[in-house]
């Protein structure tokens, strides 16, 4: 690279500082005897001023929500029970499957917990006609994703794929769902995965938190109140008869869904589900039993001594209320506003104003029955105290007052972010995902935008002081018991218990 000489430099810095002003000529810089000339007369300098830019002191202005259309929805049924879901959406040529079936973790039997995940995982590690490597060479020759998954009150297989692969990918699709081979290698080995990923768990403040927070919540006798990951008792204990056992009882047709969104139409799909799925038999699918779950009459605490954590994990909530309620779409709106979104009233506080935490939140876990209300956060460990204080601030404060400001925002955050969800053929698919699961009505998106707008302030208030009761929360907190105990004491926040990471009761008194 060529050197500038150092007055040529000197030269040209000056002229950047005259071309830059706009009131005054500055001073001339010194001639140096090799430099370049600049131009520094006074007509040169004296450019008129730009004319000054007014600055926007006010946000911008949210338009009205947009209304959604969606294609139509088609439902059909074949005769062994499997109901089919089919949207036409020919933008693209591609296609998304999804199964769904409508059993899920909460099937777990209590010395088996991780069943259910466990048997999904199994899914793609090969059937009776494919081995793992040619199930993955077969994707890949296809341009398909293959995907399989448990949660609470259902289990998935998804698969995305070209439309001009449609033929092939659904043999394969079928594979995976009729024929698992649950070869006892696969078992074996994906166990001793899982072993590790618990260990690894226990070194993992949050995800103590959360495990040990559904316990306290619901007892470890209630299906909600067990790992959906297991134990490593429970791993252990699995066998391949018990994911075979699981996968037979509860992968039938009377209790799947075919949903396919894409470059189809809904004859076609049906003429090709009866083909592949038509000779799956129908057998009873037995209900999960739920016990009867205990609202809390008093606050509760427990301390999870997790030594030298610099960080404190806080779940404070109760027992919430399941997706059928009729105060769905209040309870988003008052969600969103207390701790749903970034700008909600926890976010602000625990993380814009004081800086206790990268993000503090709020949600309702709606399940086929009652699931959790739950407040969190990851906080720094000498700020435990203090962001409980905010929290039962915020918590008792929802109850109070709402403003019509807060409302607004609310409905139009939730409204407009709607259409994002349906960008895609696998985004619509797996938005239809909680209507097959839950029973909704089709055309439920399609009235979503007015539903949320029919929520009024009244609603609101009476939604957050029936189900946001500070008064009868349980708080869990994952932390350096050392450091943070005398402080969360002295808050006086209800009866304190004190746990190690497995949720054992420790009985010794503070180090």
């Amino acid at each position: 690279m060529r050197r500038i000489d150092p007055t040529l430099r000197a030269a040209l810095a000056g002229a950047v500082l005259i071309a830059g002003c706009t009131s005054a000529p500055a001073p001339a810089p010194t001639p140096a005897p090799t430099a370049v000339a600049v131009d520094t007369t006074p007509a040169a300098a004296a450019l008129p001023a730009a004319p000054a830019r007014p600055i926007d002191t006010l946000p911008p202005q949210l338009g009205a929500a947009p209304s959604i259309t969606l294609p139509p929805i088609v439902r059909r049924s074949l005769p062994n029970g499997l109901t089919l879901v089919v949207v036409e959406h020919h933008e693209l040529p591609v296609v998304d499957f999804v199964m769904v079936v409508g059993t899920g973790t909460e099937a777990d039997p209590a010395r088996h917990t991780g069943l259910a995940s466990l048997t999904a995982q199994l899914l793609r590690e090969g059937t009776t006609t494919r081995t793992a490597p040619q199930l993955a060479d077969q994707l890949a020759f296809l341009g398909a994703r293959l995907s399989t998954t448990s949660g609470w009150d259902l289990s998935q297989i998804a698969m995305h794929v070209p439309a001009a692969q449609i033929d092939s990918a659904l043999a394969l699709f079928g594979d995976v769902v009729l024929r698992p081979a649950f070869a006892a290698a696969d078992v074996d080995r994906l166990k001793k995965q899982r072993l590790t990923e618990l260990l690894q768990a226990k070194d993992r403040p949050p995800q103590i938190a959360d495990r040990i927070y559904a316990s306290v919540l619901f007892g470890p006798s209630h299906p909600y109140g067990q790992p959906a990951s297991g134990t490593e008792v429970t791993t252990r204990a699995i066998t391949r008869s018990d994911i075979t056992r699981f996968y037979q009882t509860y992968y039938r047709p009377n209790n799947a869904t075919l949903i396919v969104v894409g470059d189809v139409t809904a004859d076609d799909v049906e003429r090709r589900a009866r083909s592949l799925f038509g000779g799956w038999t129908r057998r009873t699918v037995p209900q999960t039993r739920y016990p009867q779950t205990m609202a809390a009459t008093k606050p509760t605490v427990v301390l999870v001594d997790k030594p030298g954590a610099p960080q404190s994990s806080i779940r404070i909530g109760a027992i919430g209320v399941a997706r059928s309620t009729p105060d769905y779409f209040a309870l988003q709106v008052m969600n969103t506003i207390l701790g749903g979104s970034f700008t909600s009233r926890l976010n602000q506080n625990l993380r814009e104003k004081r800086g206790y935490t990268y993000g503090a939140r709020s949600s309702f876990g709606m399940r086929r029955h009652e699931g959790p209300f739950t407040a969190s956060a990851e906080v720094t460990g000498t700020k435990t105290d203090s962001s409980l204080i905010e929290f039962m601030n915020e918590l008792k404060a929802i109850r109070e007052n709402i403003s019509t400001q807060e409302v607004e925002r609310a409905k139009r955050y939730l409204q407009l972010q709607l259409p994002g969800n349906f960008e895609t053929t696998q985004s619509i698919a797996f938005q239809l995902v909680p209507l097959v699961v839950y029973n909704l009505p089709l055309e439920y998106y399609s009235s979503y935008v007015q539903n949320i707008e029919a929520v009024t302030l009244e609603d609101l208030q009476r939604v957050a002081r029936r189900y946001v009761d500070p008064s009868r929360m349980s708080i869990v907190v994952v932390g350096d018991r050392a450091s943070i105990e005398p402080a969360v004491r002295a808050l006086n926040l209800g009866t304190i218990s004190i746990r190690d990471v497995s949720g054992a009761p420790i009985t010794t008194p503070t180090p």
